[in-house]
């Protein structure tokens, strides 16, 4: 235990080395778009190379859609102007008005842990409601959430093909939880990297042995399939991580991707 938290001290030590830059306006917004990138880049890979390698076409969750240049660079389009136009200013209005103090301990492992469970559970619950009334709501969904259903085909660049309301509302549902749960800036950090990379994961468009879905016991965890059907069907499955609040309000559908492909079309 000591050993874990020293490691933990020495990389929080490492990070505040960094304040000065850490604390720069323009911090949060190239944090939160490289790390995305980072993460949809292996995805990008294999998504070029499944059609050459039959053994990567097997884990496709759609092994018969293609993902084409065009798709790739419309994302990654209005993934960029929402940063710059939407999200920057945001965070420039925050680093102005919300000073960021940078503890000199690291918090405990254990406390790093739950506080990031924490923080993804109220996450799940947030976008949960978002989600269900911008479905059910015509208007909404034709108004704001429309743009995320461009593609039936879940792909990781598609992950924040979504209009602006939709990029700030999910962004400030991230932003806030850890503010709500008294989080140390650590472990802010990390579940920002955390909450990213699930939600890329939701939409790569791969079902692998080590995804989390498959480790992640008694069917908690929703996943890439989980949430492919929803792209496909539109009425289930809204929940983005976790499936016991679909399961609460009747709108959990399982994942037999090969069913919903034939009845979809």
């Amino acid at each position: 235990k000591m050993q874990v938290f020293l490691v933990l001290q020495h990389s929080w030590d490492m990070i505040r080395a960094q304040e000065a830059y850490l604390k720069s306006p323009f911090f949060p917004v190239l944090f939160s778009f490289f790390v995305y990138l980072g993460f949809c880049l292996p995805y990008m890979i294999l998504d070029m190379l499944s059609w050459k390698v039959d053994f990567l076409t097997k884990y496709k969750i759609q092994p018969k859609s293609q993902i084409t240049w065009a798709m790739l660079r419309t994302c990654i389009v209005l993934t960029v102007y929402n940063h710059i136009v939407f999200i920057f200013p945001l965070t420039v209005l925050n680093w102005y008005w919300r000073p960021v103090s940078y503890p000199l301990e690291a918090p405990g492992i254990l406390r790093l842990i739950l506080d990031i469970i924490a923080c993804l559970l109220l996450f799940d619950f947030q976008y949960f409601v978002w989600h269900l009334i911008h479905h059910k709501v015509p208007w909404l969904y034709k108004t704001f959430h429309k743009v995320h259903h461009k593609y039936t085909l879940t792909f990781a660049l598609a992950t924040e093909h979504s209009g602006a309301w939709e990029t700030l509302s999910l962004g400030f549902f991230a932003a806030i939880n850890p503010v709500l749960l008294n989080c140390h800036p650590l472990t802010e950090m990390l579940f920002f990297i955390v909450n990213i990379w699930l939600s890329v994961e939701d939409h790569c468009g791969y079902d692998f042995p080590w995804s989390p879905h498959r480790l992640v016991p008694f069917g908690l965890f929703g996943g890439a399939p989980h949430h492919d059907i929803h792209h496909l069907k539109f009425k289930s499955n809204y929940a983005p991580y976790f499936t016991h609040w679909d399961k609460l309000f009747g709108t959990f559908l399982q994942a037999n991707i090969k069913t919903a492909i034939l009845t979809h079309f």
